[in-house]
């Protein structure tokens, strides 16, 4: 187990470099620079004063050395104006330059300035994804617990009004897109026309405080468009397991059927569950960007909303590292889970 451990940990680190670096080559090509020095020095000015503006700020040098300049495994750029002022990459405004560091990248902690924000990309990231991860925790209280119950009770009797109730349901919530069911919840639970104003339309507030108004319609619009999926996964691995051999012979032993289900049937059937639920993280973390926007809930999608529609490049990059690092985490937490659900998978 260390062993596959340590060479899927080595294979995480390949792959997020090489997709870190696809991500910093497309927010780094000319045209986006352009755009980027237009917004900070004036729309108007010229293509030499693009190019100067560029040179002046380290935009100039070659892609893999500016990524490596922002990992931090290289020393940042430096540069000398007319004037004698020396500006760079470590080196703080206001500060000397020979008290500059030499390396200021990521592996430094330094993920560098927004400059839509006006503030440090860490300190973004970081609240953004504060208010992601306590909608993650409420979706996922609501959605893991009900897809399980209702795939399990679906696939021990296939077949039955019951399993074809629950299978109807579950078909319904994933054909049914968050927009649509979010407008829905929001006409019906806080518009005036219908009266039923339950909860507020807008979960703004809930950043910093959220209660049962505020906080429930992009939970539950969330927690409904993942439920399904997980219960199909549920329900079809239990219908399975149901009529395996060992299922079988527990029955013609006079096992009661509670017990045949939650001690033989449960956890073999939860094996390809499992695997949908910790997938369901990576979705949480950027998938939820339409209910984020449609409640005006300011986490991680909003934020890269915000991010790709600015061309805030520092803060995008960020947000595609921190994005990165959740899949490929997750996928590893996923195969280890594998072995202790079931013995009979072994590692080569």
């Amino acid at each position: 187990m260390l062993g596959f451990i340590l060479r899927r940990s080595a294979v995480m680190v390949v792959t997020a470099a090489c997709l870190t670096f696809i991500v910093f080559w497309l927010t780094n090509i000319p045209p986006n620079l352009e755009k980027i020095a237009k917004n900070e020095a004036g729309a108007r000015i010229s293509d030499a004063e693009v190019a100067s503006w560029l040179e002046r700020n380290g935009y100039n040098e070659p892609v893999l050395l500016r990524y490596g300049q922002w990992l931090g495994v290289l020393p940042g750029w430096v540069r000398t104006d007319e004037n004698g002022v020396t500006r760079g990459l470590c080196i703080a405004e206001g500060a000397a330059a020979a008290d500059a560091p030499a390396f200021c990248g990521v592996f430094q902690g330094n993920w560098g300035w927004s400059r839509v924000r006006r503030d440090t990309v860490a300190h973004v990231v970081g609240g953004a994804l504060g208010a992601t991860a306590k909608l993650m925790f409420w979706v996922l209280v609501v959605m893991v617990p009900g897809a399980l119950v209702t795939g399990v009770m679906a696939g021990m009797r296939e077949g039955s009004r019951l399993d074809r109730g629950l299978s109807g349901f579950s078909i319904l919530t994933t054909a049914t897109p968050e927009y649509v069911s979010g407008m829905i919840f929001i006409v019906v639970f806080t518009s005036s026309a219908v009266g039923l104003r339950w909860f507020n339309g807008s979960a703004n507030s809930a950043v910093e405080h959220a209660t049962f108004a505020n906080f429930t319609l992009p939970v539950v619009t969330v927690a409904l468009y993942g439920m399904g999926y997980i219960a199909r996964m549920t329900r079809a691995s239990m219908a399975e397991v149901m009529t395996s051999h060992y299922i079988r012979t527990a029955r013609l032993k006079g096992l009661p059927f509670r017990t045949i289900v939650l001690r033989h049937a449960l956890r073999n059937a939860l094996i390809a569950p499992f695997t949908v639920i910790m997938l369901q993280f990576p979705w949480l973390l950027n998938g939820v960007v339409i209910t984020e926007s449609l409640f005006s809930y300011k986490g991680f999608g909003w934020v890269l909303v915000e991010a790709a529609g600015n061309n805030d490049i520092e803060l995008l990059l960020a947000v595609s590292v921190v994005s990165v690092l959740v899949v490929l985490v997750t996928q590893l937490i996923s195969d280890i889970g594998y072995v202790w659900l079931n013995p009979r998978i072994r590692l080569s």
